[in-house]
């Protein structure tokens, strides 16, 4: 047996009424993670609605609203697991006016699931959704080409999509793209190969979840360890002990490595590395550790340690992507804003708004310049102190910012780096 605890994450992604949430209910079903009583439920409020058959969508659309509106609207988060994975999925809407809600979904995932109706074909949100995938440097993308069994399971028009899409997404900056034809209602090559999709000899989407290599996502490279929390017990057991607590953002790290510590910039050696299970030879990301030095640093949370001759850019000016959720105002030039980067929480003063970005098109409006909510565009802001970070598509862990507004405590936008 195959034992491994490797967690993946994934969302799904696609135009309104694309099977989402059926596909999502229907890989839950059918890899048997759903207990009884849940299936009850969905089974009883689909005979309350007149449907035939049991809904799967009414698994994952837990707001009444969504419920009686038949769509999606808020992240819905889903876990379940296998013999070889565990999966956290994120079920993000189709709707153009959440899209704020695909960012906050997809900014973890190491697949993206783009689900287009076979009958439809490629439209404006798919596109969408796959431009917001690229910003988000999401490694894997699966495009599901949903509702085969409405278009007689045609080779040709599978074919005609999937041709599409490869068209289009020439343009994105997406490295590794994989295509399945599926029936999200009636299962076909979900979990269970089809036999009414002979001329497909590919995986089907649980085999490919379940096998795509996602180890190689995180950076091992560039060492970076954000101190999270500084471990003091007090007692007289551990009289000396001072420990950096936090989790591995990127390279390796092996006791006995030279380090340098920000802001100071001073150097030592890492003494030990602790686990939650005892001491470790090395650690990665993303692993949670307490990290000891050799000698005592002033190092506090907010501060990082990397290596002598591999460091972040230290810098007050960070220029990035943001997508900007705030539905009460837009974003505000010389507005000041708090801003979290990794586990440093400083403020900042927006100094310039470079464009807004036309996300069917990926043309830059110059013209515009107003974000407002689920909008996307290049700004500049200056920090009260020094980020340590890296450009997004570097790391994703040191290349992301989070705005919120210090009256409200809103998150009110997500940033990538360049």
């Amino acid at each position: 047996m195959i034992q491994t605890t490797e967690l993946l994450r994934f969302t799904t992604a696609g135009s309104v009424d694309d099977g989402k949430s059926t596909l999502i209910g229907r890989l839950l079903y059918d890899s048997k993670s759903i207990y009884q009583d849940q299936y009850d439920q969905i089974k009883t409020a689909s005979e309350r609605r007149g449907e035939d058959g049991v809904n799967l969508a009414l698994l994952t659309d837990g707001l009444r609203s969504e419920r009686e509106q038949g769509i999606t609207i808020d992240v819905a988060y889903r876990y379940f697991s296998t013999p070889r994975r565990k999966f956290i999925i994120a079920d993000t809407p189709g709707h153009i006016q959440y899209t704020r809600n695909m960012v906050t979904g997809a900014s973890t995932a190491n697949v993206a699931l783009i689900l287009i109706d076979a009958r439809k074909g490629v439209l404006e949100q798919t596109k969408r959704h796959s431009i917001i995938a690229s910003l988000l440097q999401i490694p894997h993308l699966v495009v599901c080409i949903n509702k085969m069994d409405l278009v007689d399971y045609d080779q040709n028009r599978y074919m005609e999509i999937l041709e599409e899409f490869e068209s289009f997404a020439a343009k994105l900056d997406v490295v590794d793209v994989h295509f399945i034809p599926i029936s999200a209602l009636k299962g076909d090559n979900v979990v269970t190969r089809s036999a009414n999709t002979s001329w497909y000899d590919g995986p089907t989407l649980m085999y490919y979840l379940e096998n795509v290599h996602i180890a190689s996502d995180h950076n091992f490279i560039d060492t970076r360890f954000p101190v999270q929390y500084v471990v003091r017990p007090y007692s007289d057991d551990f009289h000396d002990f001072r420990g950096y607590a936090g989790r591995i953002a990127g390279g390796i790290l092996k006791k006995g490595d030279k380090v340098a510590l920000l802001p100071s910039g001073f150097s030592t050696k890492i003494k030990s590395i602790l686990g939650p299970t005892g001491e470790l030879s090395e650690a990665f990301p993303p692993q949670s550790v307490t990290i000891l030095l050799e000698e005592d640093f002033d190092l506090s949370r907010g501060d990082m340690i990397v290596r002598e001759n591999n460091q972040p850019v230290v810098t007050q000016d960070i220029e990035m992507m943001i997508c900007w959720f705030d539905h009460t105002k837009p974003l505000q030039l010389r507005g000041k804003y708090a801003i979290q980067h990794t586990t440093q929480n400083v403020r900042c003063i927006v100094k310039e708004v470079r464009y807004k970005l036309n996300i069917n098109t990926l043309h830059r409006d110059l013209e515009d310049k107003q974000l407002k909510m689920n909008d996307m565009g290049r700004i500049v802001v200056r920090t009260t102190k020094p980020l340590f970070a890296d450009a997004y598509r570097k790391n994703r862990i040191t290349g992301s910012v989070i705005l919120i507004d210090e009256a409200s405590n809103n998150t009110v936008g997500a940033g990538m780096i360049i």
